[in-house]
């Protein structure tokens, strides 16, 4: 058996008609490498369809074409193409003709190409694919993630055919359950045997165990074997422990196939006296909410990227990742099993009940069931995967006869899987929205009158009254029972009632407003039956344009709107930037969830201190960590300090500006009114009087400099790594100059080329696939792409800077490394 990568030697055009093709020219493909995202480089409009709900992107429709040679002794065996995920509609053409399709674009697939293979020639494998005001945020359009070529014999492993399971632990062992699922699709009954050997990390064999099996013509069987791992070393979050099970299938005189399954030991329990327990402790979820897209890559899903995102999000303090709001890719998981991030993986954004044009809901009632399928055989073997969510913010979780859908759902993950919980991420407003304008009357909801900033400060509020009413109460308590947690969105109002009302429950925040985060986390702290929180986000995203901008009177046009106007694209909502910085709502949580106890310094920016502005429920204030701006001396500006300390003392070059409480009795933060001056802000934490630590901000002075630094420059020449290059602007001293606006250009030359430029800035007109970007708040990230194995240079200039040269090396590895890497990267069958 082979299983390969089928990323390289692809051609994208847009898709046309065969009528059109005779008619006239049409665009000629351009030379692609998966995982792509067509639509990433697409240019955007103000009159888009689907405006700020897709960051004003086009929609389009895309053809992918690849040649391959098939050799001769590819006969008589099974050949199929794994999609990990196309966006959206697939439909896959083999030698021109129909092989299969997909509606979902979040689901992993098979496609049998044997029926339609030219053996000893070369074959053609097109995939259409489209996207068309069906989703309501950014989802890009493609092939956006891997995919792989896999040829057997005719008796078989079958695709996702190990499943592994740990049901028994004890100190001195653990029980390892085998699951091996074979298939017979030859036309004689066979004998075969499966043999199991699991490793641990360094290579050690400690257990094995093999068991035959007898496969009558076209049958299927599973082998079950119970290893026995001694003094086992658990999977965690703080102690990410994995194992390997190779196995191998054999007949008398050969090897017929090899496996090789990643997997964690670890037991789960649940109840509302100790919440969730992970081999045996309570651990709450400090949880990130992420979208699927890559920031400047777009959609793609290129293993690094994927990784990089987990790492950064740890370090940031979350401990679990809600894939929101589709099943996470194969990548990232592999990432969450590694650096031990936990995974609430979710299925659908809509059921029955359409939340766009054409979306989902269109195929949900006749493909639901094996999308929910394929997302159980993708998740199986990582222990990073504790909770399956069945749905997000579904209008039909306030009916009886919708919460049926809940149940069929909730009973079909259990049937495949019954190792792990199930949620529903519920909002009570959306679950009686028919009822919802009367009862925002009856609770006093700001009308047009009261301006930007009443109708968005009483947004959520008017959310949390309406979802904690009884009429929320009664309709949605089917939902929640059909699952083991109930998962509610912007429902915080509801953990201390449901204690009451329903004391078997348990609840995780499976949505909430970042800006509450302080309340939040002491409800979750404080109740056992509350296991964590997913804030609104952990990373910002494209799509669902300036949710979480500051609204300011003088910009606004007409009533108040959650979405932004043309130019903006991103969200603008997230802890962490679509570059990976840490925005300063992220070091609040952090000080909140008491991981951080540096004070730390966020600035509003000064040009705005006399605007009015309204502050809707997923905003932050506008603010950044930094003391140089482009504003008089003397210009009032607000700055805010986040410490769990006492009191909290702000210095001005030298000078006292006051001492304020802060701490968890003033919701973590000191406010300070102060007027600009150039040179050095500290601020001073003390707890019962004596100084706990200290934050100093600096202006960028003098010469200020080009600078560049790769997060690695040492990289695999394949598909799934990448190289990240921070740009800055910085002076001799290293301090950030946050004002410096100016235009970056970057070349890749070599074994390499330029994947994505970009910065974080929420509301520009330029695009992530051009070779030049303007900085934003002193910053910009380049993200540079192996094509081969060499040396790659990149060269970073701007006008009137020094430039700035890096050199990474691109090697191949090896077969033994690069299977290792693929076993890593992405989730094997």
């Amino acid at each position: 058996m082979t299983r390969t990568s089928f990323n390289a030697g692809w051609a994208v055009r847009p898709k046309v008609s065969l009528f059109a093709e005779l008619s006239g020219p049409v665009a000629p493909p351009q030379p692609v490498t998966l995982p792509h995202d067509a639509l990433i480089g697409l240019p955007r409009s103000a009159d888009s369809a689907q405006g700020s709900h897709t960051g004003y992107f086009p929609d389009g429709t895309f053809e992918y074409s690849k040649t391959f040679e098939v050799p001769e002794d590819y006969r008589g065996k099974r050949v199929a193409l794994e999609f990990q995920g196309v966006y959206r509609d697939a439909m896959v053409f083999v030698n021109g003709d129909f092989a299969g399709q997909r509606p979902f674009g979040y689901s992993t697939f098979n496609i049998r190409l044997d029926p339609f293979l030219k053996y000893g020639q070369t074959n053609t494998i097109r995939v259409d694919a489209r996207v068309h005001q069906d989703s309501r945020w950014y989802s890009g359009a493609g092939i956006y993630r891997d995919t792989f070529l896999s040829v057997t014999e005719l008796v078989h492993i079958a695709a996702n055919g190990v499943r592994i399971a740990t049901p028994d632990i004890t100190a001195g062992r653990a029980v390892v359950d085998v699951a091996t699922t074979v298939e017979n699709e030859g036309l004689a009954t066979a004998t075969v045997t499966v043999g199991t050997e699991l490793y641990d990390a360094d290579g050690n064999l400690v257990a094995v165990g093999s068991a035959p099996v007898t496969l009558k013509a076209g049958s299927t069987a599973v082998v079950r074997q119970r290893l026995y791992v001694t003094e086992p070393k658990l999977w965690g979050v703080d102690t990410p422990h994995l194992y390997s099970a190779r196995t191998e299938l054999r007949d008398v005189l050969e090897v017929l196939q090899e496996d090789t399954t990643t997997f964690g030991i670890r037991s789960l329990q649940l109840d509302p006296f100790k919440g969730l327990q992970i081999n045996g402790e309570t651990v709450k979820l400090r949880g990130a909410c992420i979208h699927h897209d890559n920031g400047v890559l777009g959609a793609a899903t290129i293993a690094r990227a994927e990784e990089r995102r987990v790492q950064l999000l740890k370090e940031a303090g979350f401990n679990s990742i809600r894939s929101a709001h589709n099943p996470v890719s194969q990548a990232m998981l592999d990432a969450c099993d590694k650096h031990g991030m936990l995974v609430m993986d979710e299925t659908f954004d809509v059921w029955t009940e359409g939340k766009s044009s054409f979306d989902y809901s269109l195929s949900f009632p006749e493909w639901w069931e094996r999308d929910v399928e394929a997302m159980v055989a993708k998740d199986f073997n990582h222990p990073s995967v504790v909770l399956y969510s069945i749905g997000n913010e579904i209008p039909e979780t306030g009916s009886g006869l919708g919460s049926g859908w809940g149940r069929q759902i909730a009973e079909k993950i259990r049937s495949l899987d019954s190792t792990r919980y199930t949620t529903n991420g519920i909002n009570g407003f959306v679950s009686v929205i028919a009822d919802a304008a009367a009862m925002m009357k009856q609770a006093g909801s700001a009308d047009d009158s009261k301006g930007v900033n009443a109708m968005m400060s009483e947004a959520g509020d008017v959310m949390g009254r309406i979802g904690a009413s009884p009429l929320v109460s009664e309709r949605t308590a089917e939902s929640h029972a059909a699952v083991d947690v109930a998962g509610i969105n912007y429902g915080d109002s509801r953990y201390v009632l449901d204690k009451e009302l329903f004391p078997n429950r348990i609840i995780v925040g499976t949505e909430t407003f970042p800006n509450q985060i302080d309340a939040n986390w002491k409800l979750v702290e404080e109740n056992p039956h509350v296991i964590g929180d997913y804030t609104w986000t952990g990373w910002d995203y494209l799509g669902e344009a300036g949710i979480g901008r500051v609204q300011y009177n003088d910009e606004s046009e007409g009533a108040p709107s959650l979405g932004a106007p043309y130019p903006w694209l991103l969200a603008w909502c997230g802890d962490i930037d679509i570059t990976g910085y840490r925005r300063p709502a992220s070091y609040y949580r952090g000080t909140v969830f008491g991981l951080r106890h540096e004070p730390y310094i966020a600035v509003q920016r000064p040009q705005n201190y006399h605007r009015e502005h309204g502050m809707g429920p997923w905003t932050w204030t506008d603010s950044i960590s930094s003391w140089s701006w482009d504003v008089p001396a003397g210009s009032p500006v607000k700055v805010e300090v986040y410490s769990d300390a006492d009191e909290v003392e702000l210095l001005l070059n030298g000078s006292p500006v006051g001492r304020i409480p802060a701490g968890p009795d003033h919701r973590f933060r000191a406010d300070f009114e102060l007027t600009y001056e150039p040179g050095e802000l500290v601020a001073v934490g003390y707890i019962g009087g004596a100084e706990q630590g200290r934050t100093t901000l600096r202006t960028a002075t003098g010469d200020v400099r080009l600078a560049a630094d790769a997060d690695r420059t040492e990289l695999v020449a394949d598909h799934a790594d990448l190289s990240y290059v921070a740009i800055e602007f910085r002076d001799a001293q290293g301090n950030l100059a946050t004002n410096v606006e100016h235009t970056v250009t970057v070349t890749v030359e070599g074994a390499g080329v330029l994947q994505g430029l970009g910065s974080a800035r929420p509301d520009t007109t330029e695009t992530y696939t051009a070779a030049s970007h303007t900085s934003f708040d002193g910053r910009l990230l380049a993200v540079v792409r192996p094509t081969t194995a060499g040396e790659i240079t990149v060269r970073i200039s701007a006008d009137a800077f020094e430039p700035v040269t890096l050199t990474i090396t691109a090697s191949d590895a090896d077969a033994g490394e690069a299977a290792g890497l693929r076993e890593e990267v992405t989730a094997l069958a």
